[in-house]
């Protein structure tokens, strides 16, 4: 039998269901995964044994009580750092912040414990969920990057600690770490998932997302986790429908536009072959397509959003305490200062026509393939990892999957799904069709 700790959170839900094992043991199997590989892999930046032993505990003793219970009823799950818990320090991978407790839970928590989850601990996030690397390792190989910023949670779901976890994206910070660490990944349209309680860095890109170990896994958090924010302009409006679709909601052998993006110059070699052999043994499935000309652009339109929206939420509190902010976030605040008022709104502005085009295309496919990243984790840990394959789908608000199906030099290499904002559902009937199609 696969040790507890090794199976899907679907997998381990139907477990807990059946009496086979309970939350306790779930838990237990995953402490000891930890106790057995923290010090090499270091994903946590909190994690008190006897609290997560405790709240499962009581997950078991709802569940013998006869109580209703959630979709996630006894399933431990992972909280990035820069999401308030009301029993755990939330200290956003800085000292600003060190030993900070709210005493709250983020919106998305209290949404996870509504559905039975047991909160695990917080997993290590990059300083402020920008770009100075964090402590965390490669759980395929030490020696490599998990990512950033949500590098804590995508290492611990890649190593078996914990079944799920949550992470957030303002430019790559979801995805790219779901492919450097071999698992699956999801960033929801903006606004899907409540951002109430969270660090916020970017308006109009900041994105709760979601991790697990196949696409299933993620339509049960993600489920868990979408609903209206009305405190929020950003909020997604639009209809939620169920992620959590039966086989028979399948989409009938899906038809993929594949974008080299205007990001392709900078990907590897090994990268562009391997995701070239994932088009071409989808033959007719998957078309070469580009787009109009404006999409040469929203490169440079991420990073202009992200630099003048990041002003307002870090300037204040970094100039306040310089000494206890890294120089190189120093450095990204003082360029992100010289971003023109211009220059921004021409980036807001640009953004609506862009998906439009966008929408376009995918009137004719049922969702854009390509790379999630230039190539796999780099080694050593001056940096995470280029963000080029993502920013771009961040700036425009659009569902992103990523699945773990690709392999370059030893190391992982997802495959990258995005749909038309709001038709998250889509997507990942989408991705469960192709991740079965790739061998998952």
């Amino acid at each position: 039998m696969t040790a507890l700790n090794e199976l899907t959170a679907s997998e381990a839900a139907l477990v807990l269901a059946s009496g086979e094992a309970s939350a306790e043991d779930l838990m237990r199997a995953c402490l000891d995964r930890v106790a057995k590989r923290d010090d090499t892999v270091r994903a946590w930046a909190f994690l008190d044994p006897e609290l997560a032993l405790a709240n499962a505990r009581a997950a078991d003793a709802h569940r013998r009580a006869g109580n209703a219970l959630g979709p996630l009823h006894g399933l431990p799950v992972g909280i990035k750092d820069i999401i308030e818990t009301a029993d755990m320090p939330t200290e956003n991978g800085s000292d600003l912040f060190r030993g900070q407790r709210t005493g709250r839970d983020a919106d998305c928590v209290a949404r996870l414990r509504n559905a039975g989850a047991v909160i695990m601990g917080k997993t290590v996030t990059t300083e402020l969920a920008n770009t100075n690397p964090s402590k965390t390792r490669n759980p395929h190989n030490q020696e490599h990057s998990p990512g950033g910023s949500s590098a804590g949670s995508g290492a611990a779901v890649a190593d078996f600690q914990v079944p799920l976890a949550l992470g957030t994206q303002t430019g790559g910070s979801v995805i790219r770490p779901g492919s450097f660490n071999g698992i699956h990944a999801m960033k929801p349209s903006l606004g899907l998932v409540p951002r109430e309680g969270v660090l916020m860095q970017s308006h109009t890109l900041d994105t709760v997302g979601v991790y697990g170990r196949s696409v299933e896994d993620l339509a049960l958090i993600a489920n868990s986790l979408s609903v209206f924010d009305s405190t929020d302009a950003f909020s997604y409006g639009g209809r939620r429908p169920d992620l959590v679709a039966s086989p028979e909601d399948d989409l009938p052998a899906p038809r993929f536009a594949f974008l080299e993006t205007p990001a392709w110059p900078e990907a590897e070699a090994g990268a562009r072959e391997a995701i070239e052999r994932v088009v071409a043994g989808l033959e007719g499935r998957c078309v070469h397509e580009s787009l109009p000309s404006p999409f040469e652009r929203i490169l440079d339109y991420h990073a202009t959003v992200m630099a003048a929206e990041m002003v307002p939420y870090y300037g204040a509190m970094i100039d306040a305490s310089p000494d206890k902010a890294s120089d190189l976030i120093k450095a990204r605040l003082a360029a992100a200062r010289k971003v023109s008022a211009g220059d921004y709104v021409e980036a807001l502005l640009a953004r609506g026509p862009i998906n439009d085009d966008l929408a376009s295309l995918l009137d004719r496919y049922d969702a854009v393939l390509c790379l999630p990243a230039t190539g796999p984790a780099p080694h050593g840990f001056a940096t995470t990892g280029s963000a080029i394959f993502n920013g771009l789908w961040t700036y425009l608000g659009v569902p992103c999957v990523t699945l773990p199906r690709l392999s370059v030099d030893g190391l992982p290499l997802g495959v990258q799904l995005v749909g038309k904002p709001g038709e998250d559902g889509k997507l990942l009937r989408c991705a469960r069709w192709l991740d079965r199609e790739l061998g998952g």
